[in-house]
């Protein structure tokens, strides 16, 4: 499973797209699960989520930007 597919398991309802490979993956998601978190938690809550991708080597750098929906519309 690639991680934008595992991303969307956890964040059901959420938009996200990833940009590059590797080392170089950039992840904007857009989820209401962020609503009252600051930058720092939203980016905690998403990178917790990943710990075992992170553990294994799977993924080992990534770029992300954690909006809610309204600071998209």
């Amino acid at each position: 499973m690639n991680i934008k597919d595992f991303l969307q398991d956890q964040f059901p309802g959420a938009v996200i797209s990833k940009d590059g490979e590797d080392c170089s993956s950039t992840l904007l998601i857009v989820s209401s699960s962020f609503e009252g978190l600051t930058t720092l938690n939203r980016h905690k809550l998403v990178m917790n989520t990943l710990k075992d991708q992170f553990q294994s080597g799977e993924v080992h750098a990534l770029s992300l930007t954690t909006k809610t929906p309204l600071e998209i519309s």
